[in-house]
Formats: C-alpha cells, structure tokens, sequence
C-alpha cells in the first residue's frame, strides 16, 4: 500500500516541476475558444481550419434515433479517409455547437466515442477535417425526450 502512495506523490512531484518548466507538450494546453463559442457548424469547422463542409460516406456518425435523456446521450464518430486531423461532433441546436474534438494522426485509429449533453431534439453531425483543410460530415437527426442542457 505504501509503495501505491509513494509511486502517486513521485508522479504528482514529477507532474509539477514538469508543467511549472513548460515541458508538457503545448497542445495539451491548447484551448480553442472560438471553436468552443461557436454557434453554427460552418464556425465551429472554420475555427480548425476546415472549408464548408460536405457530405461523405466516409464519416461515419454513431447515434440513437430516440434519447431518452439528453443529459447522456451517447455519440461516436470514425472515418476511412486518409490524412485526417480533427474529427468533430457538433449538436446543431445546442447552446454551444462544438461538442467534442479529436486531434488525429497517420498513428491513430479514427475511431471514437463519447456522450453529449443535448437540450432538445436537433441534428447531430461528424466532421472530418483533413490536413489540406477540406471537411466532411454524415449527420443524424437525435429526438431527445428528456433536455440535458437545464431545460
């Protein structure tokens, strides 16, 4: 039992005096504000640097037809196309339309899931943003019965 505790407070020592020399990697930190406070799905995409999107077949969205609490709906994502670097889940009615943002590399599966906050029924879309800045997008409508987001 003591050896856990003194492994946690080496790590949490070593967590420390690497954030307060900055050796963290810098996109750990990185936050993008304008993303995150964007109110349609053309801003939260032109926030990452991606074009209008499209739609392709080769986004796939995971999503129930009904949810039966907003408050936790789950919601996945995955896509074939090559050179991929952020996949996005955007809920188009909610107060903020940028759910979740995955940053992808060549060494990653593109491939993941989550669940989301939803006040009403809305259109749910995964966005694709290649390295050359194109987008694309599937989109699925998601009834919500019971509002997630105060309602």
């Amino acid at each position: 039992m003591s050896n856990r505790r003194d492994a946690l407070k080496h790590s949490a020592i070593l967590g420390g005096l690497l954030a307060s020399t900055g050796l963290f990697p810098q996109f750990a930190w990185a936050f993008n504000k304008n993303a995150f406070e964007a109110k349609t799905i053309n801003e939260a995409v032109a926030a990452f640097g991606g074009s209008v999107p499209v739609a392709s077949k080769d986004v796939t969205l995971t999503a129930p037809d009904i949810a039966e609490n907003g408050a936790v709906v789950p919601l996945g994502l995955s896509s074939t196309l090559p050179g991929i670097k952020h996949l996005l889940i955007l809920v188009e009615k909610n107060p903020s339309a940028l759910v979740a943002m995955f940053n992808v590399t060549d060494a990653v599966d593109p491939n993941f899931a989550t669940r989301a906050k939803m006040g009403q029924s809305s259109d749910v879309y995964a966005v694709a943003i290649t390295n050359d800045g194109k987008a694309f997008f599937a989109k699925k409508e998601v009834k919500v019965t019971l509002g997630g987001c105060g309602g």
